[in-house]
């Protein structure tokens, strides 16, 4: 949304100034009459990208600060105040900027959770809405607490994940190289020894599919036409790829793909759903309204997919039903799930189950992650096996028909 800045007095005739997020300069108009402002200028605000605020940074980092800002204001101590505290402690340049930028739009009336939106590349889509809910539900502490928790959390599966992959990754690529090496340079010496079995037709395809693949990287009549036109070919595709990826449907359709993965999307399903619970849990229990939490929870989810099926479901709540019953309806809930959720709607103890199923649910889900990262590594050297034993196999059969026939 465009940033407009504007000056304007008071009925006193004090002047003031401040920065509005707002759809056009209309609605500007529009809040400041709310605010029994009269305006004197109205101006739009061009985007500015600091150098600083090109560095990324680190979740635990994102993760300490919640936290922090969370301890100094359970102590007491002013919103304001936290902010510069926290700007003036840290080492992190892009960081000192964003808590600056927010310092000055929380200063000039804007809240917490709204001076975060700004930044929602860096926050992240559901420690913006909880910051929010928050605000407006008289429990930001907790929900900064709460945020820092899931950060750190969150951190710590991407570090164990990480970890865990390090040796797949380098003998799948020890794996690439070594078969690229075969394949490259000694798979053409073979080629004038087969040459015979070309001629009367006896080569076998994969050794024939083989020595053509070997000798393409030579081919320079072929990649000297075609070169520039493949390669504009792949920036292009990437440079489209990237930005529809970047979409609201490019993020439907892939948040869609990572459910229908093997084994991977059971995985991405339980971490959406326990992110759900668990902010659905917290905001009920600290008196924030079902439809107002249901709709923080769906932009929590951290999957589009499982988003709207949680939308839809604050639809039929509107109408008079349970959540149990539109929640099965979209699909993506288990069972088990579902069933605890309506017996905890019928003894009136939702935020306490919600918060259990979070809970079981992540470890779980750690559980099935260890496991699954654990399976690559066999199945790794099954494929670095299988690539190896396919070139030894075209190479060596020829041969043997070869002797053979001798």
């Amino acid at each position: 949304m465009p940033e407009f800045s504007y000056v304007a007095r008071k009925a006193s005739g004090e002047k003031v100034t401040g920065a509005l997020a707002a759809a056009s300069r209309q609605e500007v108009l529009g809040v400041l009459a709310s605010q029994a402002l009269f305006p004197l200028e109205i101006r739009a605000e061009t985007a500015r990208r600091p150098l600083a605020l090109r560095r990324r940074i680190p979740m635990q980092l994102l993760a300490i600060t919640y936290s922090q800002l969370a301890d100094l204001l359970r102590s007491g101590v002013p919103l304001l105040r936290s902010l510069d505290v926290l700007r003036k402690q840290t080492a992190h340049a892009r960081l000192a900027e964003i808590l600056s930028d927010i310092h000055d739009r929380v200063e000039d009336g804007a809240t917490l959770g709204d001076a975060m939106a700004r930044f929602e590349h860096v926050f992240g889509e559901m420690a913006v809405s909880m910051i929010r809910a928050g605000g407006e539900g008289g429990f930001l502490e907790e929900a900064l607490s709460r945020v820092a928790e899931f950060t750190e959390t969150q951190d710590d599966l991407r570090r164990r994940t990480l970890g865990a992959m390090a040796y797949p990754v380098m003998l799948s690529v020890v794996g690439m190289l070594v078969v690229t090496g075969l394949v490259v340079f000694v798979v053409p010496r073979f080629e004038q020894l087969f040459g015979r079995l070309r001629e009367r037709g006896e080569l076998p395809a994969l050794t024939d599919w083989l020595l053509w693949s070997s000798n393409l990287p030579w081919r320079w009549d072929f990649w000297v036409p075609w070169g520039l036109g493949i390669l504009g070919g792949v920036i292009f595709g990437g440079f489209y790829g990237w930005r529809w990826f970047h979409s609201e449907a490019g993020r439907l359709w892939r948040d869609r793909m990572k459910l229908r993965v093997p084994v991977a999307g059971g995985i991405f399903l339980s971490l959406s759903i326990a992110r759900f619970c668990r902010v659905l849990g917290t905001m009920l229990r600290n008196g924030v309204p079902i439809l107002r939490s249901l709709q923080v929870a769906s932009d929590s989810a951290g999957n589009r997919v499982l988003a709207e099926a949680i939308k839809k479901a604050t639809e039929n709540i509107r109408a008079g039903q349970n959540l149990a019953v539109p929640l099965a309806a979209s699909g993506h809930f288990p069972p088990t799930i579902l069933a605890m959720i309506a017996v905890a709607e019928e003894s009136n103890t939702l935020e306490t189950v919600l918060l259990t199923i979070a809970d079981s649910l992540e470890k779980r889900t750690w559980r099935q992650l260890d496991l699954a990262v654990r399976l690559l590594e066999p199945i790794m050297l099954l494929l670095l096996a299988g690539a190896v034993l396919m070139v030894l196999v075209a190479l060596l059969y020829p041969m043997f028909k070869m002797s053979y026939a001798l």
